[in-house]
């Protein structure tokens, strides 16, 4: 009798704990679903009609005409550049501030945050300055010897992956630094007791143990990178098309918000199906370990 009043009593608290953690998160449900679900929803059904108002999937088909295909190779192109040469430059950043002496570090977090704090307009005009044809880059070039004229370093993909790189370096460094911060030293130290090389080590052990947060880093720059606007618009000069720069010409200069609305469903596609396919890889990596 006992244990039958103890088992309904353990239900009924079980019961009251789902309904209070289910009340206590109501709210940031509410939030979610007023500030992400329903403005999704609402571009989805936005893409199925036309400018006068009709049921279609003209807004897709168009999506296969050359000028889009050719602005989605481009921005993934861009997005993929990007991100390899934030994984370059931001694996040994991480690793220094890892491995370098005290201050030095704290000199290297300095400098990243400082980056990561200053706003992105500032830093993309600064760049704008800097590439220019009589900017501080091409003043120095010709001042050291290697080039007797200007380079064209802005308005082209040259300058906007410059800058996009720059700007995306922070979200790179940052979940490297905190994946090789977990990273307990004792596992090199296990390596080198048994006869590893430094690099042996490196390759065979501090690596494979960082690579969870490498794949953090290069999905969140691939991911933001592809809905970029403000950089390439500025950095591009028109010359470099991308898929947020074509949203905001069919608003903007057609008040279509149907093909708008298409382009904004299929890059979320495009990203859901990205952060899927790494999160399976990311997976399937552990188990094989």
């Amino acid at each position: 009798m006992n244990a039958g009043l103890n088992a309904r009593e353990l239900r009924n608290a079980e019961r009251q704990q789902r309904w209070f953690l289910f009340g206590s998160g109501l709210p940031a449900l509410l939030l979610v679903l007023l500030t992400f679900v329903l403005p999704i929803g609402w571009l989805f059904w936005l893409s199925l009609f036309d400018a006068n108002g009709q049921l279609t999937i003209e807004n897709y088909t168009r999506l296969l005409e050359p000028i889009y295909v050719l602005t989605f190779v481009q921005t993934f192109k861009i997005s993929i550049v990007v991100t390899l040469i934030c994984v370059l430059v931001g694996y040994p950043y991480a690793y220094f501030m890892i491995k370098g002496s005290r201050w030095l570090a704290n000199l290297a977090m300095a400098l990243l945050l400082v980056s990561l704090w200053t706003s992105l307009l500032v830093r993309t005009y600064a760049w704008l300055i800097i590439l220019q044809r009589r900017g501080i880059a091409n003043d120095l070039l010709m001042t050291l010897g290697l080039t007797d004229t200007p380079l064209a370093l802005v308005h082209n993909l040259t300058g906007t992956v410059i800058g996009m790189v720059h700007i995306m370096l922070p979200f790179m460094i940052l979940p490297l630094f905190a994946a090789m911060k977990s990273i307990d030293p004792i596992y090199n130290q296990a390596a080198a007791t048994f006869g590893a090389s430094p690099s042996r080590a490196f390759r065979d052990v501090f690596l494979p143990l960082s690579l969870p947060g490498l794949a953090a880093g290069a999905t969140l720059v691939f991911v933001i990178t592809l809905g970029f606007y403000v950089t390439p618009a500025l950095l591009g000069g028109g010359k470099v098309q991308m898929i947020s720069m074509r949203i905001e010409s069919d608003v903007s200069m057609y008040a279509n918000w149907g093909a708008a609305s298409s382009l904004g469903v299929v890059l979320l596609i495009a990203t859901l199906l990205m952060l899927f396919i790494v999160k399976k890889s990311v997976g399937l990596s552990r188990r094989s370990e």
